[in-house]
């Protein structure tokens, strides 16, 4: 085995790897945390996941791992014979992921994998800032460089093309030459790839604080020509007859402004996140609705993906020019939930509405109404990405203005949403579809449908408050749609 690196830097463990430590140390198996909980812990980062590997079984020290240190055990991958153990901390729950060595002994495990800065590993049973190098990733992790573990590293597994990119931007390093020249080559075997893990690496990716710049890189090098095909009608052509920029460009404006938007509603900002005019204003203008927009936000997708990810994959997909049916054909192509792909439709479809509102001289009951009603909770995600793309938009037009009247439409939509739902939205039937076909002796059809949506949006507006007023408003229609057939019978 390559003897350890000759650098002796101090790596940041969490207390519940160092318990392990001593919880381990009657076992006689060799046992290595190897990867990205090691890197982690060279560059300092949270760690969430320890990937381990053992010369024995991955299954059988995963049960012991999670039964010494109080967790849940499951059989990850039994053919490959991977245990995952599950460890609630004080500071949230720890992934440990349990392998057998992939070759023969450490060395050929770590040079089988992707990237030298994962590719280091430290002895569970020996001095935890020891490092086991055999790659060099020290070297790159202090020169800030993404470099592939061996020549075959992206043709073994094109996977690592996408990973590249995500880690050059998440970890602020460049990728070497040989490792770029390698992903340009791989990327077309992208299409070989199952759907799930390229959705995966995908989104990872949107996860990223700053997706734009990932999302840049990805697209010079071609890899969103085979994961998002969709977005290549979008070069070339330009958003409005005055931009100087195509709708790429516009396109990862909306996503930049959105992600900023993001940031600024998350329980998580900071001073710089509303630094800026336009988010310090959109933080005062929607503070009173903080906790139902961080509710909405904190959805969490199937396989733990973030609703944040599934509104900035939407807001890829959302241009016209692209089409709701093709955004639903890709999220269904990436194997998505039918919750994610109904949402990705909604907001795709719908994601002209705010910025149509900006035309009306005032929001009414009767427009707010129609509003939630063909948009749903997604209403919520298109109100955002309005205004994201109004801030796209007028990028340097911007007035501050403007902007305070923008946010205003805004705050009396999701008023209606979050404080007066069951009034404008959704208010209390008064007539079910059985009640209208008994009462006024009609068929079932396409019509109760409609004369109940013409009740509940009386109700909205305030002119339908009783029973006898829905009754009255159905009898009306009806006579009107009788009156306008007999109208156009007499002028035939």
């Amino acid at each position: 085995m390559t003897p350890p690196s000759s650098e002796r830097p101090i790596l940041v463990w969490p207390d519940v790897v160092l318990d392990l430590q001593d919880l381990l140390a009657d076992v006689s198996i060799p046992v290595y945390i190897v990867g990205g909980a090691v890197r982690d812990a060279f560059l300092r980062r949270p760690i969430k996941d320890v990937d381990m590997a053992t010369p024995d079984s991955g299954i059988k020290l995963g049960r012991i791992i999670a039964n010494r240190l109080g967790g849940d055990f499951f059989p990850l991958d039994a053919e490959r014979d991977v245990g995952r153990a599950l460890v609630d901390t004080p500071d949230g729950r720890l992934v440990f992921d349990v392998a057998s060595l992939r070759g023969p002994d450490l060395d050929a495990d770590l040079f089988d994998r992707d990237f030298t800065i994962n590719a280091m590993a430290v002895d569970l049973h020996g001095d935890l800032n020891e490092l086991i190098d055999p790659t060099g990733g020290v070297s790159d992790a202090i020169a800030k460089r993404i470099r592939r573990c061996s020549p075959a590293s992206l043709a073994d597994d094109p996977i690592r093309a996408l990973r590249a990119v995500r880690q050059s931007v998440q970890f602020g390093m460049r990728i070497d030459p040989a490792t770029l020249a390698d992903v340009r080559a791989v990327t077309p075997r992208l299409a070989e790839i199952s759907a799930e893990r390229v959705r995966d690496e995908v989104f990872k990716l949107l996860a990223l604080p700053r997706p734009v710049m990932a999302l840049r890189v990805a697209n010079t090098v071609g890899l969103l020509d085979v994961t998002l095909p969709e977005v290549v009608p979008l070069r070339g052509r330009k958003h409005t007859p005055q931009d100087a920029d195509d709708l790429w460009g516009y396109t990862l404006a909306v996503i930049e402004r959105l992600t900023d938007i993001l940031a600024t509603l998350s329980p998580n900002r900071s001073d710089t996140s509303t630094a800026q005019f336009s988010m310090g204003m959109l933080a005062i203008a929607l503070d009173r609705f903080r906790s139902g927009l961080r509710a909405q936000l904190a959805v969490e997708w199937p396989d733990e993906r973030s609703h944040r990810a599934v509104l900035l994959f939407a807001a890829l997909l959302h241009h016209p020019v692209i089409g709701a049916d093709q955004a639903v054909a890709r999220a269904a192509a990436l194997h998505l939930s039918n919750g994610e792909k109904d949402r990705v439709g909604a907001v795709a479809r719908h994601a002209g509405d705010f910025a149509a509102l900006q035309d009306l001289d005032e929001l009414t009951p009767l427009t707010i109404h129609r509003f939630w009603r063909a948009t749903g909770a997604a209403g919520v995600d298109v109100i955002l990405l309005g205004l994201a793309g109004y801030l796209a938009t007028v990028g340097l037009a911007f007035t501050q203005d403007a902007w305070l009247a923008t946010l205003e439409r805004a705050q009396t939509l999701l008023a209606a949403y979050f404080d007066a739902y069951d009034r404008l939205i959704e208010p209390p039937p008064l007539l079910r579809g059985t009640d209208l076909i008994e009462t006024l002796n009609l068929k079932p059809g396409p019509i109760i449908g409609e004369l109940i949506d013409l009740i509940r949006e009386g109700q909205a507006v305030g002119t339908v408050e009783t029973v006898a007023d829905a009754l009255a408003l159905a009898r009306a229609h009806l006579s009107g749609q009788r009156d306008e057939r007999n109208s156009h019978h007499r002028s035939e």
